[in-house]
């Protein structure tokens, strides 16, 4: 009997930050895989953009991930066009900048307030659209991006005057998204839902690596590779965990990062 590895057919997913460096790729990815894709973003131009680039199977939906109302309208909104969900990827983040001296009170409110409470309560509203009443059908499946700098931390040795340094408040987000994911596999798991997450490596933009050459070469000769990874092979892992063929994977956090935290 043939099969079709990592099909995602006729699913239903959700995007979050779909209009960034991996939130692109990953759209790309899973629409190519046969999924319908619901685009979400701050900035309603880039995701028409990229809808208009990928096609009939997405649909772009601008909102803020820490408005509770704009939330609330917009799972409605999935709610009354698609009936449910067969995945959500939490990709959102708050890009900002900062160091162990200059970094604020008000810089952990805000970069928590969108990659840990946003990403909660996101979830936790698209919970019923994840549910599966039929305990026979597969599993819905929740992957939340995490980092590396979840996992370890940065090293400062390689940013040098680059300007590219890690603030204190991204890594302990991004920890304690890992930690979310793990709460969520042990707490929705009987609904029908599993819950990853990935911890992407370096994976810069090309023009951040060719402006910053001496940053570019210390990122690759810190990883076991010798590389820095590209969005493509974040989109994926997040493919793999959003298929069946992913099906007892549960509770995990997946390194994508060229062996980065493995030394």
């Amino acid at each position: 009997m043939s099969k079709t590895f990592f099909n995602l057919k006729d699913k239903v997913v959700l995007v979050t930050g779909a209009g960034g460096h991996l939130g692109s790729s990953i759209s790309r990815r899973l629409v190519e895989a046969g999924a319908f894709v619901y685009l979400n973003g701050r900035t309603e131009e880039t995701l028409d953009t990229l809808a208009e680039d990928l096609g009939a199977q997405c649909t772009p939906l601008p909102f803020d991930i820490s408005d509770q109302e704009a939330v609330q309208e917009s799972i409605k909104i999935i709610k009354d066009k698609s009936g449910r969900l067969d995945g959500l990827v939490n990709n959102a983040y708050l890009p900002m900048g900062g160091s162990v001296d200059e970094a604020s009170h008000e810089d952990f409110q805000n970069c928590f307030s969108v990659n840990v409470a946003g990403l909660f309560y996101l979830t936790q509203q698209c919970l019923p659209l994840l549910e599966r009443k039929d305990k026979n059908a597969d599993y819905a499946s929740i992957v939340n991006i995490a980092s590396m700098y979840g996992m370890v931390s940065p090293d400062p040795s390689i940013y040098g005057d680059s300007g590219m340094n890690n603030p204190p408040f991204y890594g302990a987000s991004k920890a304690a998204i890992i930690q979310l994911s793990r709460y969520f596999a042990g707490h929705v798991t009987e609904r029908g839902i599993r819950t990853n997450s990935i911890s992407p490596g370096a994976c810069p933009p090309e023009d951040i690596a060719s402006k910053n050459p001496d940053f570019h070469e210390q990122l690759c000769c810190k990883n076991p590779m010798k590389r820095i990874g590209q969005p493509e092979e974040v989109a994926a892992a997040v493919h793999f965990l959003l298929s069946s063929d992913s099906s007892y994977i549960n509770g995990v956090n997946l390194p994508v990062d060229g062996g980065w935290t493995a030394w």
